[in-house]
Order: structure tokens, then C-alpha cells, then sequence
């Protein structure tokens, strides 16, 4: 059994105090401030609040402020906020379609209806330091457009599924209200809803090693990219008692659409098959990786062989959880005394077991020779 420890809770309280020294850093170089974080940091913003499981740029900005930029523990700390909340109903489906562009490209048609908008991205810097950065004051203002982007611009798939040559998405039978992962305990095998889900605020490193192994061989996937779209989306919500939408205002989410071969069926002609990824801000990286993710874990919808970890949803669902995970890594730092002991006890008679019968065969060994 474990003994209680006494005297313990001065020196927690003191690490506090070591916590919000060390945060604060040192005192003659200016606090950053939650607002700096959310408007020059937007990107590990985005990161919190895909894995928080919550879109404030604002409680993002100051989790990252709080955990010294730990994602991790920021997301932690966004999940657990998230747990305070109430909930009072669920917005309608956005409609990304109506997507306010900031960035959209696609590498399957060079001439899209609304054309390619590069945007902000670092797909086209030289990865060297820009040393200008050190001074404050140091960046000067983009160039304005000269004419407006196009009010239209439809997504790829939907240009492809007006030939027929794309996979057709339709709710399921019903169309049931989605599953819930953080009310409801998941079952396996899991709904494509539930997959998407758990994707959506899964670990963005682990969703990319996963997403490049695909690539590599283990999945047998190279899509391509059908579009990327960044920008801002109405949220909508029909009040019960008005029996009308009402626009809440607008959110910054990242859409991905890769498009996949597939050879067809006895039912099902040849086609090509999508991979979905949506997540919070500006977050290319993460939308692309659960897309790609995302249709190798459709493999034995189409009958595909499911031999690798991307295909495996269990594997997938559980291991994506970067909360989860980090919990049951770092709990290996709590208190374990007693188990110890009983490793080392148990260690210690296997080797005076061992030491025991490698005496007994040496005394015989005389013997046998005569």
C-alpha cells in the first residue's frame, strides 16, 4: 500500500511560485501580452484551438501565454475550461462553399473558376533567418489587390462530381444528428463522423508522421491535392423560439479536399475518392494530414487491404489524443515507490536464484569429469 506522504504541500506551492518566475522570464525585457500572442502568434493559436477542442483566439493566446508555449499543456488547459461551458444547442452545418477566400490552391487544375489566391503562407520562402525581425517596426504593409476576388468559387470536388468522376458524399440513412466523442464512450469500428472528430483535435505531429507513411507505402496512398481553402465562415444558430437562423458571427477554418483513385467495383465505376480535413484558423499542415489520414482509414469501405497504423482506426483514434497521451506518459513521474519495490525485490531473488544454481552446477562439474 502507499504510505501518505506529509509536508508535501509547501513545496508544491513553492513550484508555483518557480512556474510564474520562470513564465515571466526575465523582468527587464518587456511582458508579451495575450493580445501579441493572438495577433502575431496566429498559427500556434490555430494549433490550441484545434486541439483544445475550442475556437477563442483569445483564451488560445493566453493558454499559450500561461503554458510558456507549451501547446500540449495549452490544449490541456482549453479542454478543461471547455468542460466548464454550457451548452445550449448545436449551429447549423457550415457552409464552406460561402467561404470568405483568403487562401485557396489547388494542384490538380491550374485554371480554377475564381482562380488560385496564394495568401499568406510560407510555401515560397527561403527558410533563412530574416535577421530584420529583431528590431521592432521592421515589416512594411502589403500591397492591396487591384480588383476584388471572385464572389464564386466553387470547390473542386464539386466541379469533379459534376461529371460523375468523383465519390458522391451523402449523410447517412436518416441523416442521425453526428456522435458526440466528448459526451458519448466510442466503440469500434468507429463512423466516419466519430473519425473526423477525433482527427479534427488530435496531435498535428502525429497526424503528419501518420499522413506521410501513407505517402511512403504503408497505406498505398499519393493523392493529390484537389483544393485548400483558408478563410472565414458564417456560424449559424435557429433559436427555438424564433424558428429562424441567426448569424453568431464568423469563424477562420482551414479546408482540405485531396483527391484519391480508386479502381472501381463490380458496383461502383472507376472514380476518385476524397479525403476530408477541417480544423480551426489557419492550420494547412493539419487539414491536409487528416485528409490524407482521413481516406486511408476508408480503406474497407472500398475493400482495400487495411494493413498499416493509418488504416487502423483504433489505433489512430486513441493515439491521436495528444492530451491523452501526455497524461499517460507524464503520470510515469508520479509516485511509484511501491511498485518499485516489488520490481527490485523480485529482481534481487532472480539473481540470487540464478546465482545459487550456477553454484550447485559448478560443485557438480568435479564430478561429472570423474
Amino acid at each position: 500500500m502507499y504510505v501518505a506522504v506529509k509536508g508535501g504541500e509547501a513545496a508544491i506551492l513553492a513550484t508555483h511560485d518557480l512556474v510564474a518566475e520562470a513564465r515571466r522570464g526575465d523582468p527587464a525585457v518587456p511582458e508579451i501580452t495575450v493580445a501579441q500572442i493572438r495577433e502575431q502568434q496566429a498559427l500556434a493559436c490555430a494549433r490550441v484551438m484545434n486541439e483544445g477542442s475550442l475556437y477563442d483566439q483569445d483564451l488560445a493566446a493566453l493558454a499559450l501565454k500561461q503554458s510558456q508555449g507549451d501547446v500540449i499543456e495549452a490544449a490541456f488547459l482549453m479542454r478543461a475550461y471547455r468542460t466548464t461551458l454550457p451548452r445550449f444547442g448545436s449551429s447549423e452545418p457550415l457552409d464552406t462553399a460561402q467561404m470568405a477566400i483568403r487562401r485557396r490552391v489547388s494542384a490538380t487544375y491550374k485554371n480554377l473558376p475564381g482562380g488560385q489566391v496564394l495568401g499568406p503562407t510560407y510555401d515560397y520562402t527561403h527558410r533563412l533567418f530574416d535577421f530584420a525581425l529583431m528590431d521592432e517596426g521592421g515589416e512594411a504593409a502589403p500591397r492591396k489587390a487591384a480588383a476584388p476576388l471572385d464572389a464564386t468559387m466553387p470547390r473542386v470536388p464539386d466541379i469533379l462530381g459534376a461529371e460523375g468522376l468523383m465519390e458522391a458524399e451523402e449523410p447517412p440513412e436518416g441523416d442521425p444528428r453526428p456522435f458526440d466523442l466528448t459526451r458519448d464512450p466510442v466503440s469500434f469500428p468507429a463512423d466516419r463522423d466519430v473519425r473526423l472528430q477525433s482527427m479534427a483535435r488530435g496531435d498535428e505531429g502525429f497526424l503528419l508522421g501518420l499522413g506521410y507513411s501513407v505517402q511512403r507505402g504503408f497505406g498505398g496512398t499519393h493523392p493529390f491535392v484537389g483544393e485548400v481553402r483558408v478563410g472565414e465562415v458564417a456560424v449559424e444558430f435557429v433559436p427555438e423560439e424564433l424558428g429562424f437562423a441567426v448569424d453568431l458571427g464568423d469563424v477562420t477554418l482551414t479546408e482540405c479536399q485531396m483527391v484519391n483513385q480508386f479502381q472501381g467495383s463490380k458496383d461502383v465505376p472507376p472514380q476518385f475518392t476524397r479525403g476530408y480535413g477541417l480544423v480551426f484558423g489557419h492550420s494547412e499542415r493539419k487539414a491536409m494530414s487528416m485528409s490524407l489520414v482521413d481516406r486511408a482509414l476508408k480503406s474497407r469501405d472500398f475493400g482495400e487491404a487495411t494493413n498499416y497504423p493509418a488504416q487502423q482506426d483504433e489505433f489512430v483514434l486513441y493515439h491521436a489524443d495528444n492530451v491523452e497521451a501526455a497524461g499517460f506518459v507524464e503520470h510515469l513521474k508520479l509516485p511509484h515507490y511501491v511498485d518499485f519495490q516489488g520490481e527490485l525485490e523480485l529482481i534481487r531473488r532472480i539473481r540470487r536464484e540464478r546465482e545459487e544454481r550456477l553454484a550447485r552446477e559448478q560443485d557438480t562439474m568435479p564430478e561429472a569429469a570423474e
